[in-house]
């Protein structure tokens, strides 16, 4: 049976969250930020601001230790805002262990959602296991292009870790979708398509390409400088994004951030 997002309204609302690379342990730091609690601080403005919305999808990298207790304090983290969450897996996670928060009744891990009358989210994984780039396998491809061919009239959202295009860091890109184009090879042959939708890159990133609106989405925890040839951390603050999806197949999107100066990261580190 296929997975339902019930809207309230012909608009279906979506929150983005991605990037949280939580540990175990409480203590559990990324390049000295502790992402448990910048996580926290995410999902608490999210209240605190208090957005409508019928859904959240978490665009991987959910553990930084593949821990089972990493993906337990996901969910024990995002049950105040109630409403059912899609996660898939990136780069940092480790798909057995994610299962273990099963049978969850917030969190799902689907291909495939129907989302209100009008859109569908498509949830692609392009983890290579041990691997920080990023790849989809023949299934994975024969799966978008079967739910695109399967339901032309709806509006559709790509929702997958990796970034699709470059965004110009060359450190970072060369850990980007790899065989790209097979990807968009798949997108090209249908017309419902109306935005990709990922994280991995740790950042703001917004582009129109083939006439489909490509996003990534800061990360909650620490943040990435655009445009840099070698590793660089930005001092912006974790952020989240609200989307809207609208009948017509518009989509309208809002970027939210925590306040400046908050979880400052090791500037001298060289890498994680």
């Amino acid at each position: 049976m296929e997975q339902q997002i019930v809207a309230a309204e012909e608009t279906v609302q979506l929150l983005q969250i991605t990037d949280t690379h939580l540990f175990a342990d409480d203590e559990g730091c990324l390049l000295s930020v502790n992402t448990g609690s910048s996580f926290q601080a995410v999902v608490e403005d999210i209240a605190a601001r208090n957005p409508y919305f019928d859904a959240i999808v978490a665009t991987g990298d959910i553990s930084q230790d593949h821990s089972i207790a990493s993906y337990e304090r996901f969910a024990n983290g995002i049950e105040k805002l109630v409403k059912p969450c899609y996660w898939l897996p990136g780069n940092h996670d480790l798909k057995a262990n994610m299962g273990s928060v099963f049978p969850s009744t917030q969190i799902n891990e689907v291909e495939h959602v129907f989302a209100g009358e009008y859109w569908q989210l498509i949830m692609l994984n392009s983890q290579v296991e041990g691997l920080p780039h990023g790849y989809l396998e023949q299934q994975q491809l024969d799966l978008l292009d079967e739910k695109l061919s399967q339901y032309p009239e709806r509006h559709t959202l790509v929702l997958l870790h990796h970034n699709s295009l470059p965004i110009g860091s060359t450190w970072l890109d060369q850990h980007k979708l790899q065989k790209a184009e097979q990807f968009w090879n798949v997108l090209e042959k249908h017309s419902n398509v109306r935005a990709v939708v990922g994280g991995h890159v740790h950042q703001d990133f917004e582009e129109e390409y083939n006439g489909i609106k490509v996003l990534a989405t800061p990360s909650t925890c620490i943040q990435f400088k655009a445009n840099t040839h070698e590793f660089a951390l930005d001092s912006l603050p974790p952020g989240w994004r609200h989307l809207q999806l609208h009948k017509n197949g518009h989509l309208e999107t809002q970027l939210y951030r925590l306040a400046e100066g908050c979880f400052v990261p090791d500037f001298e580190a060289q890498g994680y």
